[in-house]
């Protein structure tokens, strides 16, 4: 047999290290395309001229395209049996990827748990990405619930990893000969800084996009995922496409724009959960609430913590019922450390 079916919950064993195929060379192509996908408009990732003035080299990779391209690269040992991602915790962007590198990604396996049914599991890695001089360009734990093919194989001794709530600012990774000491507001299109937000402000993100099938599948393919639920519709009792989650956040995190145009780099992921599917036709909206804020070893640069939250319809800032569970119209609830002027 040549062809492979992909892992099942049962074919995974603790502690196991899984090298990805296949490595992936990206070029101005993957920016265009991803702003043709998002309403993505941050200076840094549009201009080589602004991250130029900001101490970098060229304009770099979309942060999320970089995570796109290193999470997709791990969906055909991960999750292409899988049912859903659950979550995330621990991501940091450790360097900037640009135009030219190559990037491959390995993932280790740190925790198994059969759910009670005895039909599924979840699967819990941390996944790296290295680009061609071996060099980590980000690191991710997730958790993905994976389907069982042998319902007799015996179950694994539960193991639950703990993560930490939040990466702690002191170990943000800022890039090397970043400054936004000569910041221009005006070309990056708002003129708020660090200081300008403050701890519990919320932020209605006002714009809305109704999700495609047809871009979702561009997106999906574009970063290689080829998870089964992303593109098989037979599975399902409902006969639908599950829109991968994270098409959800990329979508947030371009309409985030308006009111948080300088939040210019994601530096981590402290959490985040997909709390109800996606569908085409649905209609992305985004919010976001201020966490907190910190001061960062960069000239001009500070760093701010966001929940940011992706939702089908509901009112601007609600998410959990009385019992704490997520309202049906909540997507996405994701909290993140942005890097910005100060």
């Amino acid at each position: 047999m040549k062809t492979n079916p992909g892992r099942f919950f049962e074919d995974y064993t603790l502690g196991e290290v899984i090298r990805h195929a296949v490595p992936r060379s990206v070029s101005g192509g993957e920016r265009a395309l991803y702003h043709a996908l998002y309403p993505a408009r941050h200076a840094l990732y549009s201009s080589n001229e602004f991250a130029r003035a900001s101490g970098l080299p060229e304009s770099p990779i979309d942060d999320m395209a970089a995570f796109h391209i290193v999470f997709g690269k791990s969906v055909p040992d991960i999750s292409l049996n899988a049912v859903a991602n659950l979550g995330y915790a621990e991501a940091r962007w450790l360097r900037p990827v640009y135009p030219g590198d190559t990037l491959r990604s390995e993932s280790e396996v740190i925790g198994l748990k059969q759910n009670s049914s005895g039909k599924t599991g979840v699967v819990y890695v941390r996944t790296t990405g290295v680009n061609q001089h071996d060099l980590p360009v980000m690191e991710f734990t997730r958790w993905v619930m994976v389907r069982k093919n042998d319902m007799n194989a015996p179950a694994p001794d539960p193991v639950v990893p703990q993560t930490a709530p939040a990466v702690d600012p002191d170990d943000l990774i800022i890039p090397a000969g970043l400054d936004f000491t000569n910041y221009d507001f005006e070309l990056a299109g708002e003129p708020h800084r660090l200081g300008d937000y403050e701890i519990g402000e919320r932020i209605d993100h006002v714009d809305g996009v109704t999700i495609e099938e047809a871009e979702h599948m561009i997106a999906t393919r574009l970063w290689q995922n080829t998870s089964k639920t992303h593109f098989d519709a037979t599975p399902r009792a409902d006969g639908k496409r599950l829109i991968y989650g994270g098409h959800v956040i990329s979508m947030a995190r371009a309409l985030s724009f308006n009111g948080l145009a300088n939040a210019q780099m994601v530096a981590a992921i402290n959490a985040g959960s997909h709390a109800n599917p996606c569908f085409a036709g649905d209609t992305v909206r985004a919010w976001s609430e201020v966490l907190d804020r910190a001061e960062v070893d960069a000239p001009g640069v500070g760093a701010l913590r966001l929940r940011l939250v992706a939702t089908k319809g509901g009112a601007p800032f609600t998410l959990k019922d009385e019992d704490g569970k997520y309202l049906p119209h909540v997507l996405l609830d994701l909290d993140y450390w942005a890097l910005m002027p100060v």
